[in-house]
């Protein structure tokens, strides 16, 4: 039976859809929503400091995400770190098609990192 997707997966799935179809702008976006999702997931897997932070302010913002990647990045290393500040690029640089697709990988990795465990029994 396959499982549900993460909200990290949905959005990257609905990017991946949107990029096809060469919505730069909106695939941006969604590319950059699956990225924060998979900071989020992967902060609630391991009971980090910023995920209280978070509670604490009712949301996330970017500080609070900043200070997530940075305690997630102990964990799993620079990749994290990486894989956050080109995807962050997604959202403030005006990239092109070709970059784009560029920076995709840097967001799968972290959707991949955040969906390694889901669904194992």
């Amino acid at each position: 039976m396959l499982r549900p997707l993460t909200s990290a997966e949905a959005y990257l799935q609905q990017a991946d859809e949107l990029l096809e179809k060469g919505d730069v702008v909106q695939a941006s976006e969604k590319y950059y929503k699956a990225v924060e999702e998979a900071i989020k997931i992967l902060a609630i897997e391991n009971k980090i400091s910023a995920l209280n932070e978070a509670k604490v302010k009712g949301g996330w913002d970017l500080e609070t995400l900043n200070k997530a990647v940075d305690e997630l990045a102990k964990i799993y290393g620079e990749r994290v770190i990486i894989d956050w500040s080109a995807s962050v690029s997604l959202v403030t640089a005006n990239l092109s098609l070709d970059s784009v697709k560029e920076v995709v990988k840097y967001v799968r990795d972290l959707v991949s990192l955040s969906s390694a465990n889901k669904g194992v029994d």
